[in-house]
């Protein structure tokens, strides 16, 4: 997420430099990856945050808090800066027919003035990569970059009755305030009026409700929905916003009323003609046994005997100080880990060396003892944590199938087979996935596919192997329809496929369940002066030479001559691979193997290396090129 410092700092005033800041961050909560400087002097630092702390993390207040705590410098509350009028009693009604919708808000208010947003609100949302639209639009932006709870506003004209969030009707469409239409399922769900859908629940908001530069009178959504449900709508019709990034990684329903409560306040400050209503808040979710079902049709089945989402409890953990020691591998005292407590506001009791916690509400990533190991111990700092390794007393246990595969394996090896692993998606067989990387959506059925397209690619690349036979094979597991250890290995041509179990027979005498000798492969030993080289991405160009000598010359002075004259783009050779004699004479023929790590040769340049190396074995005037 993409922090303004400035923005930042209205929190944390004592908040050291964006530099500085920067560096404490990724040593102890998440790495900044770049620290921008813009023209009018602020900084912008983008954060990495991870999953886990997402749902209190993307946000400039959830950072502050965090900085505020880590550094133990004061943090300043604006809540009571925050002023909206006296509301009026509201004929808006909301419902939730759906558990993708753990708490939803409403609010009507009249009067206001679709604007241009003050040059402070435009300068905040620009510093963070985000384009001003209009003072409505752009407070929903501000509340959610300010405290993580994404919003949304209607134009209350154009719904009719009441706000219900429900699952979508099968084929049910919604055309996005971008123009996309989307056709949705069951597993989605939408927030409608009586009518129609209104938006994408948690992912996008639709048209049929926009407001435009006409509007005078919205309704504001504060909402709290399933991050499962939300992360599954968006991947499947492809749209991902900031509002859906926040909802699939989960925010607390609490954090609903605060959301309410400052759009609210920005928008009675933008429009001080405006008239606010009271505000509708299902939290939890309410009776429903005389409403229709999700798709509007008649059922016996009572809403009231589904699970509903109920209101966040209140969570609490214990967890000991020699434990958190334990884990960390670091002394702790009850005096560190109490520190760190006050520090993030915790509520706490301590006796007799353990601490039971009341988890804030916001914290949804605090769950087990390790988690307060993890929090304890990137407070503390990770550089304090010494690496030891761990004494194990492990005895290995044989393992029947992998002294079978090894088994296999080695008798392969010996008879000079070479082991390649090929790709267990295939576009074929009968055991389908859900998705894949590439088009190929089952699981093979067998191994002599992949092995036969490994032989025609070995045959291609012979030339550079140095290989004049290829034989190879695979050991590896297929599904037709229930998994397999298979080994296939070829014969020439042909392809020799077996169960594992069938490849193994015949050595009967092989002591069951146990791996001896034979079934451990031999270590490689070190050579001195090994040393790794990459394998070139681009295409090689091989090119063979025939030299008649006279007898008493042998193949190595020939050899020197090509070798002197090739040049450095010789990646193989030059290799001998025919000699005879014929009246006095010997006829040696050599292949050479060109290839570039930068770019792919061209015929022309090898041909030119070529013509050089057959011009210096003519300067030996005993010598012929055939």
């Amino acid at each position: 997420m993409k922090i303004s410092y400035n923005w930042l700092k209205w929190y944390v005033p004592d908040a050291p430099k964006a530099e500085e800041l920067a560096d404490i961050l990724t040593y102890h909560l998440a790495e900044v990856e770049t620290v921008e400087k813009l023209p009018d002097g602020d900084y912008v630092l983008d954060v990495k945050i991870l999953p886990n702390r997402a749902h209190d993390l993307l946000s400039h207040q959830g950072m502050a808090r965090e900085v505020a705590s880590l550094l133990n410098i004061p943090f300043v509350d604006h809540t009571p800066q925050y002023k909206i009028p006296e509301s009026k009693p509201t004929e808006l009604k909301v419902r939730i027919e759906t558990d993708a919708c753990k708490r939803y808000m409403g609010r009507v208010i009249r009067n206001i003035k679709i604007e241009k947003s003050p040059d402070w609100m435009v300068k905040h949302l620009e510093s963070i990569g985000q384009r001003s639209i209009n003072n409505i639009v752009d407070a929903t932006n501000i509340v959610m970059f300010d405290c993580g709870e994404p919003t949304h506003v209607f134009d209350l004209e154009k719904i009719k009755g009441a706000l219900i969030a429900r699952p979508a009707k099968d084929g049910e469409t919604v055309t996005t305030l971008d123009g996309k239409e989307c056709k949705l399922t069951p597993a989605d769900f939408v927030v409608s009026d009586e009518d129609k859908a209104l938006i994408i629940g948690g992912v996008k908001g639709g048209k049929a409700a926009e407001v435009t530069a006409s509007t005078n009178n919205i309704v504001l959504e504060v909402g709290n929905f399933d991050a499962v449900t939300v992360r599954k709508t968006s991947t499947r019709i492809g749209i991902r916003t900031e509002g859906s990034k926040r909802w699939e990684n989960g925010v607390s329903p609490e954090l609903a009323s605060y959301g309410m409560m400052e759009l609210s306040a920005l928008i009675a400050e933008m429009c001080p003609e405006a008239i606010f209503e009271d505000v509708v808040d299902v939290y939890p979710a309410v009776d429903f046994s005389d409403a229709q079902n999700v798709r509007g049709e008649s059922t016996s089945e009572k809403l009231t005997d589904r699970v509903y989402p109920e209101k966040q409890k209140e969570r609490k953990l214990s967890f000991s100080v020699e434990r958190i020691a334990s884990i960390l591998g670091l002394k702790v005292s009850s005096e560190e880990i109490e520190n760190i407590l006050k520090r993030y506001v915790f509520e706490y009791v301590y006796k007799k060396g353990v601490f039971e916690i009341i988890i804030p509400p916001m914290r949804l990533d605090l769950v087990i003892e390790e988690d307060m190991a993890e929090e304890i111990g990137r407070v503390i700092g990770y550089d304090k944590l010494k690496g030891e390794i761990p004494k194990i007393n492990f005895k290995t246990q044989a393992n029947e199938t992998h002294a079978k595969i090894s088994w296999a394996r080695n008798k392969l090896l010996e008879g000079g087979y070479s082991e390649v692993m090929t790709y267990v998606f295939a576009d074929k067989g009968e055991v389908s996935v859900l998705a894949s990387a590439s088009d190929k959506t089952f699981l093979r059925a067998n191994l002599a596919d992949g092995l036969k397209e490994s032989i025609k690619l070995n045959k291609i690349n012979s030339p550079l192997l140095g290989i004049k036979e290829i034989k190879v094979f695979e050991i590896g597991a297929v599904w037709s329809p229930e998994e397999e250890i298979h080994v296939a290995y070829n014969e020439g041509e042909k392809i020799i496929e077996k169960n594992l179990e069938e490849f193994y027979s015949p050595l009967e005498e092989y002591p069951k369940g146990e791996v001896d000798k034979s079934s451990t492969p031999a270590k490689a030993t070190p050579q001195e002066g090994n040393k790794f080289t990459m394998w070139p991405l681009f295409p090689f160009i091989a090119r063979d030479v025939a030299v008649w000598v006279p007898e008493g010359v042998t193949s190595e002075q020939v050899m020197k001559v090509i070798k002197d004259n090739a040049g450095e783009l010789v990646i193989r050779g030059p290799e001998l691979f025919d000699e005879f004699k014929k009246d006095g004479k010997v006829s040696y023929a050599f292949r050479t193997v060109f290839q570039s790590y930068d770019r792919t040769l061209t015929d022309t340049e090898v041909n030119e290396i070529m013509t050089k190396v057959t011009e210096k074995i003519k300067e030996n005037n005993a010598w012929q090129v055939r």
